[in-house]
Protein backbone atom coordinates (compact mmCIF):
# COMPACT_ATOMS: atom_id res chain seq x y z
CA UNK A 1 0.00 0.00 0.00
CA UNK A 2 2.71 2.65 1.23
CA UNK A 3 4.24 1.56 -2.86
CA UNK A 4 1.56 2.84 -4.50
CA UNK A 5 0.67 5.76 -2.60
CA UNK A 6 4.45 6.62 -3.19
CA UNK A 7 3.95 6.17 -6.97
CA UNK A 8 0.59 7.75 -6.68
CA UNK A 9 2.99 10.87 -5.26
CA UNK A 10 5.38 10.55 -7.55
CA UNK A 11 3.04 10.71 -10.35
CA UNK A 12 1.33 14.23 -9.17
CA UNK A 13 4.74 15.42 -8.47
CA UNK A 14 5.80 15.12 -11.86
CA UNK A 15 2.76 16.51 -13.21
CA UNK A 16 2.59 19.44 -10.81
CA UNK A 17 6.64 20.33 -10.67
CA UNK A 18 8.39 18.64 -13.84
CA UNK A 19 12.05 19.78 -12.51
CA UNK A 20 14.66 17.78 -11.64
CA UNK A 21 16.56 18.69 -8.48
CA UNK A 22 20.20 19.59 -11.17
CA UNK A 23 17.84 21.54 -13.19
CA UNK A 24 16.88 24.55 -11.02
CA UNK A 25 20.14 25.98 -11.39
CA UNK A 26 18.73 26.49 -15.18
CA UNK A 27 14.98 26.53 -14.52
CA UNK A 28 15.05 28.81 -12.45
CA UNK A 29 16.81 31.47 -13.72
CA UNK A 30 14.94 31.43 -17.24
CA UNK A 31 11.43 31.82 -15.35
CA UNK A 32 12.61 34.41 -13.39
CA UNK A 33 13.35 35.89 -16.71
CA UNK A 34 9.72 35.05 -17.83
CA UNK A 35 8.50 37.16 -14.45
CA UNK A 36 10.12 40.10 -14.74
CA UNK A 37 9.56 40.24 -18.40
CA UNK A 38 5.65 39.61 -17.95
CA UNK A 39 5.86 42.15 -14.41
CA UNK A 40 6.89 44.71 -17.20
CA UNK A 41 4.56 43.97 -19.50
CA UNK A 42 1.23 43.64 -16.90
CA UNK A 43 1.97 46.85 -15.39
CA UNK A 44 2.42 49.02 -19.19
CA UNK A 45 -0.63 47.20 -19.96
CA UNK A 46 -2.58 48.63 -17.50
CA UNK A 47 -1.21 52.11 -18.21
CA UNK A 48 -1.34 52.64 -21.43
CA UNK A 49 -4.97 51.75 -21.50
CA UNK A 50 -5.70 54.10 -18.61
CA UNK A 51 -3.90 56.87 -20.14
CA UNK A 52 -5.49 56.23 -23.58
CA UNK A 53 -9.15 55.37 -22.29
CA UNK A 54 -9.38 58.77 -19.40
CA UNK A 55 -7.13 61.37 -21.47
CA UNK A 56 -8.90 64.75 -22.35
CA UNK A 57 -10.55 64.04 -26.06
CA UNK A 58 -10.12 60.57 -25.70
CA UNK A 59 -12.06 57.49 -24.88
CA UNK A 60 -11.83 53.43 -25.55
CA UNK A 61 -12.67 54.23 -29.09
CA UNK A 62 -8.99 55.45 -29.75
CA UNK A 63 -7.80 51.95 -29.27
CA UNK A 64 -8.80 50.70 -32.59
CA UNK A 65 -7.26 53.58 -34.37
CA UNK A 66 -4.12 53.09 -32.96
CA UNK A 67 -3.55 49.41 -33.44
CA UNK A 68 -4.29 49.79 -37.43
CA UNK A 69 -1.91 53.30 -37.53
CA UNK A 70 0.02 53.39 -34.20
CA UNK A 71 0.59 49.76 -33.28
CA UNK A 72 1.01 48.05 -36.81
CA UNK A 73 3.68 50.70 -38.53
CA UNK A 74 5.82 51.67 -35.64
CA UNK A 75 6.08 47.29 -34.79
CA UNK A 76 7.28 47.22 -38.81
CA UNK A 77 9.85 49.88 -37.91
CA UNK A 78 11.14 47.87 -35.11
CA UNK A 79 11.49 45.09 -36.67
CA UNK A 80 13.36 46.47 -39.47
CA UNK A 81 15.91 48.05 -37.14
CA UNK A 82 16.05 44.68 -35.28
CA UNK A 83 16.95 43.06 -38.20
CA UNK A 84 19.43 45.74 -38.78
CA UNK A 85 20.92 45.16 -35.25
CA UNK A 86 21.34 41.86 -35.66
CA UNK A 87 23.60 42.44 -38.67
CA UNK A 88 26.05 44.45 -36.52
CA UNK A 89 25.49 43.50 -32.94
CA UNK A 90 25.71 39.67 -31.63
CA UNK A 91 22.85 38.09 -29.38
CA UNK A 92 23.38 39.31 -26.28
CA UNK A 93 24.35 43.33 -27.07
CA UNK A 94 21.28 43.03 -29.44
CA UNK A 95 19.32 41.52 -26.29
CA UNK A 96 20.99 44.66 -23.90
CA UNK A 97 20.32 46.76 -26.38
CA UNK A 98 16.76 46.39 -26.98
CA UNK A 99 15.50 46.22 -23.52
CA UNK A 100 17.89 49.66 -23.18
CA UNK A 101 15.89 51.27 -25.83
CA UNK A 102 12.14 50.54 -24.22
CA UNK A 103 13.57 51.28 -20.52
CA UNK A 104 15.07 54.55 -21.85
CA UNK A 105 12.20 55.79 -23.23
CA UNK A 106 9.64 54.66 -20.23
CA UNK A 107 11.84 56.85 -18.17
CA UNK A 108 11.94 59.97 -20.60
CA UNK A 109 8.03 59.19 -20.35
CA UNK A 110 7.97 59.58 -16.88
CA UNK A 111 10.34 62.29 -16.21
CA UNK A 112 9.53 64.60 -19.50
CA UNK A 113 7.06 63.81 -21.72
CA UNK A 114 3.97 63.25 -19.27
CA UNK A 115 5.10 66.70 -16.36
CA UNK A 116 5.42 68.46 -20.41
CA UNK A 117 1.63 67.25 -21.81
CA UNK A 118 0.06 69.98 -21.43
CA UNK A 119 2.68 72.39 -23.52
CA UNK A 120 3.33 69.24 -26.01
CA UNK A 121 -0.49 68.21 -26.57
CA UNK A 122 -1.72 70.15 -29.57
CA UNK A 123 -5.33 70.59 -28.33
CA UNK A 124 -6.27 74.08 -30.34
CA UNK A 125 -5.18 72.59 -33.22
CA UNK A 126 -7.41 68.51 -32.40
CA UNK A 127 -10.23 71.09 -31.76
CA UNK A 128 -9.98 72.19 -35.00
CA UNK A 129 -9.60 69.09 -36.51
CA UNK A 130 -12.40 67.39 -35.06
CA UNK A 131 -14.67 70.04 -35.86
CA UNK A 132 -13.96 69.60 -39.78
CA UNK A 133 -13.89 65.78 -39.47
CA UNK A 134 -17.43 63.47 -39.01
CA UNK A 135 -17.78 62.41 -35.22
CA UNK A 136 -16.59 58.72 -35.92
CA UNK A 137 -13.13 59.88 -36.39
CA UNK A 138 -12.50 61.33 -33.24
CA UNK A 139 -10.88 58.13 -32.07
CA UNK A 140 -8.16 59.50 -34.90
CA UNK A 141 -7.87 62.62 -33.78
CA UNK A 142 -7.70 61.80 -29.93
CA UNK A 143 -4.52 59.59 -31.17
CA UNK A 144 -3.34 63.29 -32.38
CA UNK A 145 -4.35 65.11 -29.64
CA UNK A 146 -2.78 62.97 -26.86
CA UNK A 147 0.49 62.11 -29.31
CA UNK A 148 2.56 60.93 -26.45
CA UNK A 149 0.03 58.94 -24.51
CA UNK A 150 -0.49 57.32 -28.15
CA UNK A 151 3.43 56.65 -28.37
CA UNK A 152 3.23 55.12 -24.55
CA UNK A 153 0.73 53.01 -25.75
CA UNK A 154 2.24 51.66 -28.92
CA UNK A 155 6.46 51.50 -27.10
CA UNK A 156 4.42 48.84 -24.02
CA UNK A 157 2.33 47.24 -27.12
CA UNK A 158 6.07 46.30 -28.28
CA UNK A 159 7.26 45.21 -25.12
CA UNK A 160 5.03 42.47 -25.20
CA UNK A 161 6.33 42.05 -28.68
CA UNK A 162 9.93 42.42 -28.82
CA UNK A 163 10.56 41.92 -24.72
CA UNK A 164 8.52 38.37 -24.34
CA UNK A 165 7.89 37.02 -27.77
CA UNK A 166 10.62 37.88 -29.76
CA UNK A 167 13.78 37.98 -26.97
CA UNK A 168 13.14 35.21 -24.58
CA UNK A 169 11.03 33.27 -26.69
CA UNK A 170 13.86 33.14 -29.07
CA UNK A 171 16.79 32.95 -26.23
CA UNK A 172 14.94 29.59 -24.74
CA UNK A 173 14.03 28.19 -28.37
CA UNK A 174 17.93 28.57 -28.65
CA UNK A 175 19.39 27.39 -25.29
CA UNK A 176 16.46 24.76 -24.21
CA UNK A 177 16.98 21.33 -25.27
CA UNK A 178 13.84 19.60 -26.63
CA UNK A 179 13.55 17.42 -24.27
CA UNK A 180 13.75 20.00 -21.82
CA UNK A 181 10.87 21.89 -23.10
CA UNK A 182 8.36 19.53 -23.16
CA UNK A 183 8.51 20.12 -18.96
CA UNK A 184 9.64 23.15 -18.47
CA UNK A 185 7.32 25.75 -21.33
CA UNK A 186 4.31 24.92 -19.74
CA UNK A 187 6.20 25.93 -15.98
CA UNK A 188 7.72 29.30 -17.79
CA UNK A 189 3.61 29.85 -18.63
CA UNK A 190 2.76 29.45 -14.81
CA UNK A 191 5.79 31.82 -14.25
CA UNK A 192 4.46 34.71 -16.36
CA UNK A 193 0.73 34.41 -15.13
CA UNK A 194 2.06 34.52 -11.42
CA UNK A 195 4.00 38.03 -12.05
CA UNK A 196 0.54 39.44 -12.76
CA UNK A 197 -0.69 39.06 -8.82
CA UNK A 198 2.28 41.21 -7.60
CA UNK A 199 2.27 43.56 -10.35
CA UNK A 200 -1.73 43.63 -10.14
CA UNK A 201 -1.28 44.64 -6.19
CA UNK A 202 1.03 47.22 -7.09
CA UNK A 203 -0.78 49.01 -9.25
CA UNK A 204 -3.80 49.03 -6.83
CA UNK A 205 -1.63 50.21 -4.36
CA UNK A 206 -0.09 53.01 -6.01
CA UNK A 207 -3.19 54.10 -7.30
CA UNK A 208 -4.22 54.57 -4.53
CA UNK A 209 -1.96 57.01 -3.49
CA UNK A 210 -2.46 58.63 -5.99
CA UNK A 211 -5.98 59.38 -5.74
CA UNK A 212 -5.27 60.36 -2.38
CA UNK A 213 -3.57 64.01 -3.11
CA UNK A 214 -4.63 67.47 -2.35
CA UNK A 215 -7.21 69.13 -4.88
CA UNK A 216 -5.62 70.70 -7.63
CA UNK A 217 -2.83 67.94 -8.22
CA UNK A 218 -2.30 65.40 -10.22
CA UNK A 219 -2.42 62.49 -8.64
CA UNK A 220 -1.60 60.24 -11.73
CA UNK A 221 1.40 61.74 -11.79
CA UNK A 222 2.41 59.99 -8.58
CA UNK A 223 1.33 56.91 -9.52
CA UNK A 224 3.03 56.97 -12.54
CA UNK A 225 6.30 57.63 -11.19
CA UNK A 226 6.11 54.60 -8.81
CA UNK A 227 4.80 52.28 -11.40
CA UNK A 228 7.74 53.58 -13.91
CA UNK A 229 10.24 52.88 -10.92
CA UNK A 230 8.91 49.50 -11.00
CA UNK A 231 9.26 49.03 -14.16
CA UNK A 232 12.86 49.93 -14.29
CA UNK A 233 13.79 47.58 -11.55
CA UNK A 234 12.32 44.77 -13.13
CA UNK A 235 14.07 45.74 -16.61
CA UNK A 236 17.38 45.81 -15.01
CA UNK A 237 16.61 42.46 -13.16
CA UNK A 238 15.81 41.20 -16.41
CA UNK A 239 19.47 41.74 -17.74
CA UNK A 240 21.03 41.13 -14.97
CA UNK A 241 19.35 37.42 -14.93
CA UNK A 242 20.20 37.39 -18.59
CA UNK A 243 23.34 38.16 -17.68
CA UNK A 244 23.98 35.38 -15.13
CA UNK A 245 22.31 32.63 -17.48
CA UNK A 246 24.78 33.45 -19.90
CA UNK A 247 27.61 33.47 -17.24
CA UNK A 248 26.72 30.60 -15.08
CA UNK A 249 24.57 28.20 -16.50
CA UNK A 250 25.08 28.68 -20.59
CA UNK A 251 29.08 27.56 -19.48
CA UNK A 252 27.84 24.21 -18.14
CA UNK A 253 27.88 21.39 -20.66
CA UNK A 254 25.27 19.94 -18.74
CA UNK A 255 22.81 22.41 -19.38
CA UNK A 256 23.69 24.14 -23.32
CA UNK A 257 26.03 22.66 -26.27
CA UNK A 258 26.86 25.43 -28.54
CA UNK A 259 26.41 22.74 -31.01
CA UNK A 260 22.90 22.08 -30.58
CA UNK A 261 22.02 25.43 -31.32
CA UNK A 262 23.37 24.78 -34.83
CA UNK A 263 21.35 21.24 -35.10
CA UNK A 264 17.80 23.20 -35.09
CA UNK A 265 16.37 23.87 -37.82
CA UNK A 266 14.84 27.04 -38.57
CA UNK A 267 10.98 27.55 -38.77
CA UNK A 268 9.80 28.13 -42.74
CA UNK A 269 8.47 31.48 -43.56
CA UNK A 270 5.89 32.21 -45.71
CA UNK A 271 4.34 35.13 -47.34
CA UNK A 272 0.69 35.94 -46.91
CA UNK A 273 -0.70 34.90 -50.05
CA UNK A 274 1.41 31.77 -50.24
CA UNK A 275 -0.07 30.41 -46.59
CA UNK A 276 -3.24 30.74 -47.71
CA UNK A 277 -2.97 29.03 -51.11
CA UNK A 278 -1.21 26.21 -48.59
CA UNK A 279 -4.54 26.48 -45.73
CA UNK A 280 -6.82 26.40 -48.63
CA UNK A 281 -5.82 23.16 -49.91
CA UNK A 282 -6.53 21.59 -46.31
CA UNK A 283 -9.88 21.23 -44.60
CA UNK A 284 -8.01 20.03 -41.79
CA UNK A 285 -5.82 23.37 -41.69
CA UNK A 286 -8.43 25.84 -42.64
CA UNK A 287 -10.36 24.66 -39.45
CA UNK A 288 -7.36 25.48 -36.65
CA UNK A 289 -6.68 28.59 -38.90
CA UNK A 290 -10.44 29.46 -38.26
CA UNK A 291 -9.87 28.80 -34.91
CA UNK A 292 -6.94 31.04 -34.84
CA UNK A 293 -8.71 34.13 -36.32
CA UNK A 294 -11.89 33.43 -34.56
CA UNK A 295 -10.56 33.79 -30.60
CA UNK A 296 -8.49 37.56 -32.21
CA UNK A 297 -11.57 38.47 -33.75
CA UNK A 298 -14.01 38.41 -30.97
CA UNK A 299 -10.96 39.31 -28.07
CA UNK A 300 -10.83 42.48 -30.21
CA UNK A 301 -14.25 43.17 -30.85
CA UNK A 302 -15.37 43.20 -27.13
CA UNK A 303 -12.24 44.54 -25.93
CA UNK A 304 -13.15 47.97 -26.80
CA UNK A 305 -16.70 48.07 -26.02
CA UNK A 306 -15.61 46.79 -22.09
CA UNK A 307 -12.75 49.28 -21.85
CA UNK A 308 -15.48 52.14 -22.53
CA UNK A 309 -17.81 50.98 -20.43
CA UNK A 310 -14.90 50.65 -17.80
CA UNK A 311 -14.03 54.38 -18.58
CA UNK A 312 -17.09 55.31 -17.73
CA UNK A 313 -17.65 53.83 -14.58
CA UNK A 314 -13.63 54.80 -13.47
CA UNK A 315 -13.52 57.87 -15.17
CA UNK A 316 -9.97 59.28 -13.76
CA UNK A 317 -6.49 57.59 -14.64
CA UNK A 318 -6.04 56.08 -10.90
CA UNK A 319 -9.35 54.76 -10.44
CA UNK A 320 -8.83 53.16 -14.23
CA UNK A 321 -5.58 51.66 -13.76
CA UNK A 322 -6.80 50.72 -10.13
CA UNK A 323 -9.21 48.55 -11.59
CA UNK A 324 -7.39 47.16 -14.23
CA UNK A 325 -4.56 45.97 -11.59
CA UNK A 326 -7.49 44.20 -10.26
CA UNK A 327 -8.08 42.35 -13.32
CA UNK A 328 -4.68 41.39 -13.58
CA UNK A 329 -4.81 39.73 -10.60
CA UNK A 330 -8.15 38.06 -11.00
CA UNK A 331 -6.93 36.65 -14.64
CA UNK A 332 -3.64 34.91 -13.13
CA UNK A 333 -5.51 33.21 -10.57
CA UNK A 334 -8.18 32.20 -12.69
CA UNK A 335 -5.26 31.14 -15.34
CA UNK A 336 -3.13 28.99 -13.04
CA UNK A 337 -6.21 27.66 -11.49
CA UNK A 338 -7.41 26.36 -14.95
CA UNK A 339 -3.87 25.24 -16.25
CA UNK A 340 -3.36 22.92 -13.43
CA UNK A 341 -6.75 21.86 -12.74
CA UNK A 342 -9.32 22.06 -14.89
CA UNK A 343 -7.65 21.48 -18.72
CA UNK A 344 -6.08 18.51 -18.72
CA UNK A 345 -8.67 17.29 -16.63
CA UNK A 346 -11.33 18.63 -19.23
CA UNK A 347 -9.35 17.20 -22.48
CA UNK A 348 -8.53 13.66 -20.43
CA UNK A 349 -11.98 13.08 -20.31
CA UNK A 350 -14.13 14.65 -22.39
CA UNK A 351 -12.18 14.32 -25.24
CA UNK A 352 -10.52 16.73 -27.40
CA UNK A 353 -13.45 18.01 -29.37
CA UNK A 354 -15.20 18.99 -25.85
CA UNK A 355 -11.93 20.68 -25.05
CA UNK A 356 -11.90 22.89 -27.88
CA UNK A 357 -15.23 23.95 -27.38
CA UNK A 358 -14.93 24.87 -24.21
CA UNK A 359 -13.54 28.41 -24.79
CA UNK A 360 -16.43 29.63 -27.87
CA UNK A 361 -18.95 28.28 -25.46
CA UNK A 362 -17.95 30.35 -22.26
CA UNK A 363 -16.91 33.36 -24.57
CA UNK A 364 -20.72 32.84 -26.33
CA UNK A 365 -22.09 33.12 -22.76
CA UNK A 366 -20.14 35.69 -20.82
CA UNK A 367 -20.39 37.54 -24.56
CA UNK A 368 -24.26 37.17 -25.09
CA UNK A 369 -24.79 38.77 -20.85
CA UNK A 370 -22.13 41.78 -21.52
CA UNK A 371 -23.54 42.92 -24.71
CA UNK A 372 -27.53 42.38 -23.10
CA UNK A 373 -26.34 44.49 -20.15
CA UNK A 374 -24.63 47.17 -22.50
CA UNK A 375 -27.48 47.41 -25.37
CA UNK A 376 -30.74 47.11 -22.97
CA UNK A 377 -28.91 49.13 -19.82
CA UNK A 378 -31.98 51.76 -20.43
CA UNK A 379 -34.96 49.06 -20.30
CA UNK A 380 -32.75 46.92 -17.74
CA UNK A 381 -32.56 50.12 -14.89
CA UNK A 382 -35.38 49.65 -13.29
CA UNK A 383 -35.10 46.12 -12.56
CA UNK A 384 -31.29 46.20 -11.77
CA UNK A 385 -31.85 49.25 -9.54
CA UNK A 386 -33.69 47.06 -6.94
CA UNK A 387 -30.70 44.61 -6.61
CA UNK A 388 -29.00 47.60 -5.26
CA UNK A 389 -26.54 48.35 -8.60
CA UNK A 390 -26.79 50.24 -12.55
CA UNK A 391 -26.49 48.28 -15.58
CA UNK A 392 -23.49 50.16 -16.09
CA UNK A 393 -21.84 48.50 -12.79
CA UNK A 394 -23.02 44.48 -14.26
CA UNK A 395 -21.64 45.88 -17.78
CA UNK A 396 -18.46 46.15 -16.44
CA UNK A 397 -18.19 42.88 -14.00
CA UNK A 398 -19.93 41.02 -17.01
CA UNK A 399 -16.88 42.70 -19.58
CA UNK A 400 -14.08 42.04 -16.93
CA UNK A 401 -15.48 38.19 -16.70
CA UNK A 402 -15.83 37.61 -20.18
CA UNK A 403 -11.89 38.97 -20.80
CA UNK A 404 -10.80 37.13 -17.93
CA UNK A 405 -12.55 33.71 -18.95
CA UNK A 406 -10.94 34.35 -22.53
CA UNK A 407 -7.50 34.39 -21.18
CA UNK A 408 -7.74 31.74 -18.74
CA UNK A 409 -9.48 29.41 -21.07
CA UNK A 410 -7.33 30.26 -23.48
CA UNK A 411 -3.94 29.29 -22.22
CA UNK A 412 -5.49 26.61 -20.39
CA UNK A 413 -7.45 24.65 -23.07
CA UNK A 414 -7.56 26.64 -26.18
CA UNK A 415 -3.58 26.40 -26.80
CA UNK A 416 -3.05 23.10 -25.96
CA UNK A 417 -6.06 21.99 -28.17
CA UNK A 418 -4.50 23.62 -30.95
CA UNK A 419 -1.12 22.13 -30.74
CA UNK A 420 -2.50 19.09 -30.42
CA UNK A 421 -4.17 19.34 -33.57
CA UNK A 422 -0.54 19.43 -35.62
CA UNK A 423 -0.28 15.88 -33.79
CA UNK A 424 -1.72 13.98 -36.23
CA UNK A 425 -0.55 15.34 -39.85
CA UNK A 426 2.20 14.65 -41.73
CA UNK A 427 5.53 16.12 -41.08
CA UNK A 428 4.94 18.88 -44.43
CA UNK A 429 1.67 19.73 -43.24
CA UNK A 430 2.53 20.01 -39.61
CA UNK A 431 5.75 21.97 -40.12
CA UNK A 432 4.49 24.22 -43.25
CA UNK A 433 0.66 24.16 -42.12
CA UNK A 434 1.90 26.01 -38.68
CA UNK A 435 4.06 28.49 -40.46
CA UNK A 436 0.46 29.12 -42.70
CA UNK A 437 -1.29 29.47 -39.65
CA UNK A 438 0.68 31.69 -37.70
CA UNK A 439 0.35 34.03 -40.57
CA UNK A 440 -2.63 34.04 -41.30
CA UNK A 441 -3.93 33.64 -37.96
CA UNK A 442 -2.05 36.68 -36.51
CA UNK A 443 -2.11 39.12 -38.90
CA UNK A 444 -6.00 38.73 -39.31
CA UNK A 445 -6.74 37.78 -35.94
CA UNK A 446 -6.11 40.86 -34.45
CA UNK A 447 -6.24 43.41 -37.14
CA UNK A 448 -9.39 41.82 -38.19
CA UNK A 449 -11.01 42.58 -34.89
CA UNK A 450 -9.23 45.94 -34.95
CA UNK A 451 -10.66 47.49 -38.15
CA UNK A 452 -13.71 46.05 -37.64
CA UNK A 453 -14.47 48.22 -34.58
CA UNK A 454 -12.63 50.85 -36.50
CA UNK A 455 -15.16 50.72 -39.11
CA UNK A 456 -18.27 50.39 -37.13
CA UNK A 457 -17.33 53.79 -35.02
CA UNK A 458 -15.95 55.61 -38.48
CA UNK A 459 -19.72 54.75 -40.12
CA UNK A 460 -21.97 55.26 -37.09
CA UNK A 461 -20.68 58.48 -35.82
CA UNK A 462 -19.01 57.21 -31.95
CA UNK A 463 -18.33 54.00 -29.66
CA UNK A 464 -21.68 54.62 -28.13
CA UNK A 465 -23.79 53.18 -31.21
CA UNK A 466 -21.63 50.04 -32.16
CA UNK A 467 -22.02 47.38 -29.16
CA UNK A 468 -25.70 45.83 -31.45
CA UNK A 469 -23.43 45.13 -34.44
CA UNK A 470 -20.58 44.20 -32.61
CA UNK A 471 -22.46 41.92 -30.79
CA UNK A 472 -24.27 40.16 -33.89
CA UNK A 473 -20.40 40.38 -35.52
CA UNK A 474 -19.34 38.15 -32.70
CA UNK A 475 -22.21 35.84 -32.85
CA UNK A 476 -21.18 35.24 -36.40
CA UNK A 477 -17.81 34.94 -35.99
CA UNK A 478 -18.43 32.58 -32.26
CA UNK A 479 -20.90 30.45 -34.70
CA UNK A 480 -18.23 29.95 -37.33
CA UNK A 481 -15.56 28.93 -34.73
CA UNK A 482 -18.11 26.18 -33.18
CA UNK A 483 -18.48 24.57 -36.74
CA UNK A 484 -15.17 24.72 -37.43
CA UNK A 485 -14.38 23.34 -33.90
CA UNK A 486 -16.58 20.14 -33.91
CA UNK A 487 -15.53 19.54 -37.61
CA UNK A 488 -11.94 19.62 -36.69
CA UNK A 489 -12.53 16.90 -33.85
CA UNK A 490 -14.46 14.49 -36.28
CA UNK A 491 -11.29 14.86 -38.75
CA UNK A 492 -8.75 14.94 -35.46
CA UNK A 493 -10.14 11.47 -33.86
CA UNK A 494 -10.37 9.71 -37.35
CA UNK A 495 -6.91 10.85 -38.40
CA UNK A 496 -5.43 9.82 -35.21
CA UNK A 497 -6.81 6.07 -35.68
CA UNK A 498 -5.31 6.40 -39.31
CA UNK A 499 -1.96 7.00 -37.33
CA UNK A 500 -2.19 4.45 -34.93
CA UNK A 501 -3.39 1.56 -36.89
CA UNK A 502 -0.45 2.78 -39.59
CA UNK A 503 1.85 2.78 -36.70
CA UNK A 504 -0.05 -0.88 -35.27
CA UNK A 505 0.60 -2.18 -38.74
CA UNK A 506 4.41 -1.27 -38.61
CA UNK A 507 5.00 -2.56 -35.32
CA UNK A 508 3.59 -5.93 -36.51
CA UNK A 509 5.30 -6.00 -39.62
CA UNK A 510 8.59 -5.70 -38.01
CA UNK A 511 7.69 -7.88 -35.11
CA UNK A 512 6.73 -10.44 -38.22
CA UNK A 513 10.79 -9.79 -39.58
CA UNK A 514 12.16 -10.84 -36.19
CA UNK A 515 11.47 -14.17 -35.89
CA UNK A 516 12.74 -15.00 -39.93
CA UNK A 517 16.04 -13.03 -38.84
CA UNK A 518 16.14 -15.18 -35.62
CA UNK A 519 15.59 -18.97 -37.58
CA UNK A 520 18.45 -17.72 -40.32
CA UNK A 521 20.83 -16.39 -37.67
CA UNK A 522 20.09 -20.10 -36.04
CA UNK A 523 20.38 -22.01 -39.49
CA UNK A 524 23.78 -20.42 -39.99
CA UNK A 525 24.88 -21.27 -36.49
CA UNK A 526 23.86 -24.81 -37.13
CA UNK A 527 25.83 -25.61 -39.93
CA UNK A 528 29.23 -24.08 -38.79
CA UNK A 529 31.93 -26.55 -38.65
CA UNK A 530 32.82 -27.87 -35.35
CA UNK A 531 36.56 -27.68 -34.89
Amino acid sequence: MSQTKTKEFGKWRSMLWPVHGFELKKFIPMLLLMFFINFNYTILRDTKDALIVTAPGSSAAAIPFLKVWGVLPIAILFMLGYAKLSNILDKKKLFYTTISIFLGFFALFALVLYPAKDVLHPHQLADKLQASLPEGLSGLVAIFRNWTFSLFYVMSELWGSMALSLLFWGFANDTTRVSESKRFYAMFGIGANLAMLPSGQLIKYFAKLGDNVPPGVDGFASTLGYLTLLVMGAGALVMGVYWWINKKVLTDSRFFDATDVKKKKAKPKMPLKESFAFLLKSKYLLCIAILVIGYGVCIQLVEVTWKNQVGTLYPTTTEYVGFMGGFSQFTSILTIFMMLFVGGNVIRKFGWKTGALFTPVVLLATGVAFFAFVIFQGQLAGAISALGTTPLVLAVIFGTAQNVASKATKYSLFDPTKEMAYIPLDQESKVKGKAAIDVVGARFGKAGGAVINQGLIAGLGGIAFIAPYVAVIMLVVLGAWIVAARSLGGQFVSLSKQREEEAKSAAQAAAAEEPVEATAEATQTEVQPTS
